[in-house]
């Protein structure tokens, strides 16, 4: 992940976070950057291997969000530990872990403020249908109304319910609870139907996740 790339990440991350939160940037086998905060430190130095057990040994595993405790038996420290898998073209390139205290406890939003020409609304997550991808931006479809976030998807994505929200393509994220039909598709993947009427698709790189996810 080139460094201009870590460091735009970690300003954005810095900016949305508690200030108690310590950041920690990993590829698929070694950290490669890490940020501690005054309050967690976990003694994390660049090039150290991914400790089994961590939060971002299991995103890695998974290949998916998680947000989980881990106990001190890991770094002798117990945390909170929210981890992004961070996917470029289909290759898993980075994972991205919030690392807070057991006394500052992630709290994840019910709702995403969107900018519709020169006004913002306030949306609960149900309202949201599906997320796009469009010019480093997301673009939001709710109900009622379409509309912009400032962050990416990747960036978004590490507020969303996981338990409601999935990634189905790199340019898509859809509300499982606005998914009224799934149909296949060419070369194993899958046509989503919304409830709108919208049609996403689910790429070959995420139809399998998808598939366990849904149980189907």
């Amino acid at each position: 992940m080139p460094t201009h790339s870590i460091q735009t990440l970690v300003s954005t991350l810095t900016n949305v976070l508690p200030k108690e939160t310590s950041i920690a940037i990993a590829n698929q086998k070694h950290f490669v950057h890490y940020e501690p905060s005054d309050v967690i430190n976990l003694q994390i130095e660049p090039g150290d291997e991914i400790k089994k057990g961590s939060a971002t040994y299991q995103a890695l595993l998974l290949k998916r969000k998680i947000f989980t405790f881990i106990d001190e038996s890991v770094f002798g420290t117990s945390y909170y530990g929210l981890s992004v898998p961070i996917i470029d073209n289909g290759k898993l390139n980075a994972v991205v872990t919030a690392i807070l205290p057991m006394t500052q406890k992630l709290s994840l939003p019910h709702f995403l403020t969107i900018k519709n020409e020169d006004r913002w609304f306030p949306v609960p997550m149900d309202d949201v249908i599906y997320l796009e991808a469009e010019n480093r931006k997301a673009k939001i479809v709710t109900n009622r109304l379409k509309g912009s976030h400032k962050y990416s998807l990747t960036i978004l994505e590490s507020f969303l319910p996981s338990d409601q929200f999935i990634r189905c393509h790199r340019s898509y994220i859809v509300n499982i609870h606005q998914i009224r039909e799934i149909q296949p598709d060419f070369h194993s993947t899958f046509l989503l139907i919304m409830k709108n009427g919208d049609r996403i698709p689910v790429s070959q790189k995420y139809a399998s996740s998808f598939r366990k996810h849904l149980i189907f």
